[in-house]
């Protein structure tokens, strides 16, 4: 059942004794007075038992605050222990008395676990949020940057045999009866023993044996669970095991695959798994020289406050992960938002201003720029550039676009249709003319593929080139949306790594921290609580 603070101060009770040690405006003095007022006790009442059934459980009003603590310091659950243990800072900050021993840190994994499962995950982030709400300190600013930046995730980056081996001994210990299976007819390695068989691994051949070997034993253990009745979890490892055995192998060189003859393929499989520990994260690159494994991290913040607005954590690879994806759904929610409190996009409310996104080239798609269109709010967004067929030589923009016809004019002033694929095939016009040479190399002519939101992007481009106005608005507000990604993930000069495995426990990381950085910001602008109001001295 759930536990409540006690009523009456205790005689050792480090506000009592050590309060005026801690520093007026931080963290610790905050939720030494306002802890109930942020996460009272009513919010947490669904995670428990009726009165009378069972012991009661650590106070929410502590724990919800020490995971907002936990969060804002990158302490591991162990740390946090230990800092509730001993640090009179978290003592104060949670009421409790200088000689309170804490708790075990398994403790914070149980609240963490009973938080995920209920209707409101999230909820140490709605508490902040009301809070924001309430102060109005984002009211009339209609400006939202967005950026991402990646994480590096809780586990090492496996190579390919070390992910076999690992995913064999996880299905042995998993699924019913398949370790059985395994110590019956797996024969390439010994599965119970944990990491990298002992090979010469200078030598090739020992290497490539090792790997058929490997993937053959993986095959077989496929093929011999397939078709039973597996829980959720048990098809899931299976599967993995079944990606994993063919992700990263081809056919050896003379070898179609039937004779068992495997190698390390010669190319990078598109979305590879880097972990059979954590196969949610994945390789992404920033440039071609800097690969980075783990999650991305996605923020829209207000650039004059700082405060963040929406925040969410995704894998580091695919479309659906995107930076202009997942800005979508940020602009989505800003609408839903603005609907609940009766308000259109530029209502009387907001001063009639539409709402501005500002984001780098990477969100200079035509589909979100037609969303943000869509919702009547205004793209401040710096377009990609475009790449010209020859160097120094005619860009798509150099073609003149007649949408009411259906046409495109080229430089040299031929003028083609456009087909029903959005395609537009200058041919034999381009043999003997004169400007072949600025426009392509391409031995059947110039062929342009006009995008979807052709119109749009174009609309961007001419824009941002003629408007010095618009690119001194984006220089001016975009930036400051990197304090935001810098103070999500860093810590003390440092750069966060992520503690959890897959998305959903990482996700609630970034919201819980996310949350303790714009409650810290609020404490910044003088917090404070007034008959039962929350309001800002600046």
């Amino acid at each position: 059942m759930q536990g409540f603070e006690r009523a009456d101060r205790q005689f050792t009770d480090a506000a009592v004794l050590a309060g005026h040690l801690v520093p007026a405006g931080s963290m610790f003095a905050f939720l030494a007075a306002h802890r109930a007022d942020v996460f009272p006790d009513a919010d947490y009442a669904d995670l428990f038992a009726p009165p009378g059934a069972g012991r009661p459980s650590l106070p929410a009003t502590q724990m919800a605050a020490v995971l907002a603590l936990q969060a804002l310091h990158d302490y591991s659950d162990r740390e946090t222990s230990e800092a509730v243990r001993f640090d009179v800072r978290w003592k104060v900050a949670i009421g409790a008395p200088l000689d309170d021993p804490g708790f075990d840190p398994s403790s914070l994994v149980y609240w963490r676990r009973r938080l995920a499962k209920s209707q409101r995950p999230h909820r140490v982030n709605d508490a902040v949020r009301k809070i924001v709400e309430e102060t109005g300190v984002l009211k009339g600013r209609r400006r939202r940057a967005v950026d991402s930046t990646i994480l590096a995730d809780a586990v090492a980056t496996q190579d390919t045999v070390t992910q076999l081996v690992s995913a064999i001994r996880r299905v042995a210990r998993e699924v019913p009866g398949a370790a059985e299976q395994v110590a019956a007819s797996c024969t390439g390695h010994d599965y119970s023993k944990p990491g990298k068989p002992k090979i010469d691994w200078d030598d090739p051949q020992a290497k490539d044996a090792l790997v058929s070997a490997l993937v053959n034993d993986a095959n077989a253990l496929v093929a011999a669970l397939e078709g039973r009745e597996l829980d959720e979890r048990g098809a899931s490892v299976l599967a993995l095991l079944a990606l994993v055995a063919g992700q990263d192998v081809e056919p050896a060189e003379g070898s179609d695959g039937t004779d068992g003859r495997w190698r390390i393929a010669r190319k990078v499989a598109e979305d590879r798994v880097i972990s059979a520990v954590d196969p949610e994260a994945r390789h992404t690159r920033k440039s071609p020289e800097a690969r980075r494994d783990g999650y991305r991290a996605h923020v829209a913040a207000d650039p004059e406050t700082g405060i963040i607005t929406d925040e969410k954590l995704t894998g580091a690879a695919g479309q659906e992960n995107g930076d202009p994806a997942v800005a979508a759904e940020f602009l989505a929610a800003e609408a839903a938002g603005d609907a609940a409190a009766g308000r259109s996009a530029g209502g009387p409310r907001d001063g009639g201003q539409p709402l501005a996104w500002y984001g780098d080239s990477a969100y200079g798609t035509g589909e979100l720029r037609a969303a943000v269109a869509a919702a009547g709010h205004r793209a401040v967004i710096k377009p990609k550039p475009v790449q010209a067929a020859v160097e120094g030589g005619f860009t798509v923009d150099d073609f003149t676009v007649d949408d009411a016809a259906g046409t495109v004019t080229c430089p040299a002033g031929v003028t083609r249709p456009v087909t029903a694929s959005s395609r537009v095939v200058f041919g034999a016009a381009c043999r003997t003319c004169p400007l072949r040479g600025k426009c392509t190399t391409a031995k059947d002519g110039r062929n342009l593929r006009l995008h979807e939101h052709d119109s749009l992007l174009r609309a961007a481009r001419a824009d941002w080139a003629a408007s010095p106005g618009l690119r001194e608005d984006y220089m001016t507000h975009r930036p400051n949306v990197e304090r935001a990604i810098a103070q999500v993930a860093t810590w003390r000069g440092r750069r966060l790594k992520l503690r959890y495995r897959g998305e959903p426990g990482n996700d609630a990381w970034l919201k819980r921290r996310t949350a303790a950085l714009n409650l810290r910001n609020l404490l910044g602008r003088g917090l404070a609580r007034r008959d039962g109001i929350w309001t800002l001295a600046t």
